[in-house]
């Protein structure tokens, strides 16, 4: 099919775009190619592969999946998603510039330009992003990239991609959209205003637990040079099996992610009635602040609930040890459901500075099994 025919939906792009029947046999799934070489017509000659840290068919054909899913003209496939920010950032910055980010930013990405990248001269600010008066506060004169995280991790706030956008493009700054939580079945930020889209493929395209990688997606061709240059004179590439899993889980994102929803809403609305649950995020509810905002910028409220046990650090470590369905693991995504303290956990290196979590916080990546067993598991867990 035409990868960049506008009219096929959604489904069908996960299932073809990037994935023509193979022309030698007639395969319909497209061959996995772990070559690290390849054979060389002439010295000099013109050919697409050569050394597969610099292309491999297989990396080429989810980089064209993933575009075409996310309404991008360029994508870039990394070993991981902090590799793809990496990228990112070193692609757009320099040093004495600026970079605003949300209150609740993943650790991993804090972690990234605190102690990666500020020592080589970029500085960093956090704010609350839900609000155009926080990042209004946090801006500077060498302000060059706002980070945004929507929903955020760990406690799902929702930023206003258009307006942050409207506003970082007056002031000659570029917006970066983690779109992991949302993936682009949910949400699609470059036709929002966005200049740049990072994904953790290890989570919702995936969607299996059994690959790691990352992804920068965007349409201005010379900051896609510069990343696809940084792509391959770092050589954070993922390996052909890791993108083979991806896209075929991918082809089911669709399908995956409405029962995610489905499945989330139900357990938010259970917790937010529930006696020891002392506050539940979840941008599904309501009384969420930024529900109306979700709503319309996305097609769905996504697949992770997180809540304050009433119970503080000790209850919330008690229930996290007592599930049976749900499984106590970092990451999060996949069919199976997780559960995890990011206080304790993915989030811990945020312990000691201003972005602290809370450590009553519990955060669930609802997965696909049956609600009855999940609702009932939680129910059990609580009970201890």
């Amino acid at each position: 099919m035409d990868d960049t025919s506008e009219h096929y939906g959604f489904e069908t792009r996960a299932i073809h775009a990037g994935q023509d029947p193979d022309p030698a046999t007639g395969s319909v799934v497209p061959a996995v190619h772990l070559a690290s070489t390849f054979r060389q017509r002439a010295v000099g000659a013109d050919q697409a592969y050569e050394y597969a840290r610099s292309g491999n068919p297989t990396r080429s054909s989810l980089e064209q999946q993933m575009a075409s899913l996310e309404g991008a003209g360029y994508a870039s496939a990394f070993a991981s998603g902090l590799a793809a920010e990496d990228a990112v950032l070193r692609a757009l910055l320099a040093p004495g510039d600026h970079v605003i980010l949300p209150l609740d930013a993943y650790g991993g990405t804090f972690r990234l330009l605190d102690s990666v990248h500020r020592p080589a001269g970029i500085s960093s600010t956090t704010t609350d992003l839900a609000n155009g008066e926080g990042l209004e506060a946090a801006w500077r004169q060498e302000t060059r990239m706002v980070w945004v995280e929507t929903p955020s991790n760990p406690s799902l706030s929702i930023v206003d991609i258009a307006a942050t956008a409207a506003f970082a493009h007056e002031r000659g700054a570029v917006v970066v959209v983690d779109n992991t939580f949302a993936t682009p079945y949910l949400q699609n930020p470059l036709a929002l205003g966005a200049d740049v889209i990072v994904h953790s493929t290890t989570k919702y395209l995936g969607g299996h637990s059994d690959a790691v990688g990352g992804l920068a997606l965007l349409n201005d061709p010379d900051i896609a040079d510069r990343i696809a240059f940084l792509q391959n004179a770092t050589g954070a590439v993922p390996g052909p099996w890791d993108c083979y899993l991806i896209q075929r889980g991918a082809k089911t994102l669709a399908i995956r992610m409405e029962r995610h929803c489905l499945n989330a809403q139900v357990v938010a609305d259970h917790l937010d009635s529930h006696a020891l649950v002392a506050k539940t995020y979840y941008p599904g509810l309501a009384t969420h602040p930024g529900h109306e905002t979700a709503a319309r910028q996305m097609r769905g409220f996504g697949g992770i609930v997180s809540f304050l046990h009433a119970g503080g650090e000790a209850g919330a470590l008690a229930m996290v040890a007592r599930t049976r369905v749900f499984t106590l693991a970092e990451s999060l995504g996949a069919v199976e459901s997780l559960i995890e303290h990011p206080g304790r956990m993915t989030h811990a290196v945020l312990a000691q500075s201003s972005l602290a979590v809370d450590p009553s916080l519990i955060r669930l990546s609802v997965g696909i099994e049956s609600i009855d067993d999940l609702l009932e598991d939680l129910d059990q867990a609580f009970r201890g």
